[in-house]
């Protein structure tokens, strides 16, 4: 069965997280003057347009409550996600434009990009400089080294 973004999105304001990290969206409204590609359709408190070279890792951290979305406006990312404190390196999963995943509070995370890229986060919290700092644990699971073997 397929899930909608509204049911999805539904679960995590509910606070409960999916399994899987891919955000499904729905079907845009498309007419004569273009389309409205509907993202996120239950609350945030941040929203955050990050640009990114290639190569360049994000996160490599946990979010003790907050929790975020990721929409690839352009580019392409490669999300790494795993269970505190595991000493796995998981397989990424690829996203690129026009695709959006998740990220639940308590999950070490990571974003490596293939190429430069641009996401727009939106995210449960606020995400002042300071109040995200007080959120995040702080893990270095992808390495240069690993990156290099992702990302030439």
């Amino acid at each position: 069965m397929t899930i909608t973004n509204g049911a999805y999105t539904q679960a995590v304001d509910e606070g409960r997280f999916p399994t899987d990290s891919s955000v499904p969206l729905d079907p845009p409204f498309v007419n004569e003057n273009g389309s409205i590609q509907n993202l996120l359709l239950n609350g945030c408190q941040s929203v955050a347009a990050i640009t990114s070279r290639k190569g360049a890792v994000r996160a490599n951290h946990v979010h003790r409550t907050d929790h975020h979305y990721a929409y690839v406006a352009s580019g392409r990312v490669l999300y790494f996600e795993r269970a505190v404190g595991s000493a796995e390196i998981p397989q990424p999963k690829s996203y690129g434009p026009g695709e959006m995943f998740f990220t639940p509070p308590m999950r070490e995370h990571a974003m490596l990009f293939a190429e430069e890229t641009t996401i727009l986060t939106f995210a449960k919290r606020v995400r002042s400089h300071v109040e995200h700092e007080t959120d995040v644990m702080r893990v270095e699971f992808i390495t240069p080294e690993i990156a290099r073997e992702y990302v030439r």
